[in-house]
């Protein structure tokens, strides 16, 4: 089954068995925890559990989750949130800095 990102571009295949194992309990907490939420609680763009599916897909399983943890310990009253992307995925077209507009 392929995933897609926030941009809609697909998520690479987790590269082991740990970071498919890794994916499956992000995708099972998406489907079955997040939703009981009240609402949107994530200050971030993607919220993190994108984040931690894109990052043990195209990171791996170590350096994936220890992405998604640092990323996670981000939210807080004392930082402001905003877009965040996993290194390594495609940036969206920002005609400001897009040098093919000038």
């Amino acid at each position: 089954m392929a995933y897609y990102n926030f941009l809609g571009e697909e998520i690479p295949r987790p590269p082991s068995a740990p970071a498919r194992a890794l994916v499956a309990l992000v995708r099972g907490y998406q489907k079955y925890l997040s939703p009981m939420k009240m609402g949107p609680s994530c200050r971030f763009y993607p919220v993190c559990s994108a984040y931690a599916l894109e990052a043990v897909s195209r990171h791996g399983a170590i350096k994936g989750s220890l992405m998604a943890t640092a990323r996670v310990c981000k939210c807080g009253p004392w930082h402001p949130g905003g877009y965040d992307p996993v290194p390594g995925s495609a940036a969206p077209a920002d005609p400001a800095t897009d040098p093919a507009t000038d």
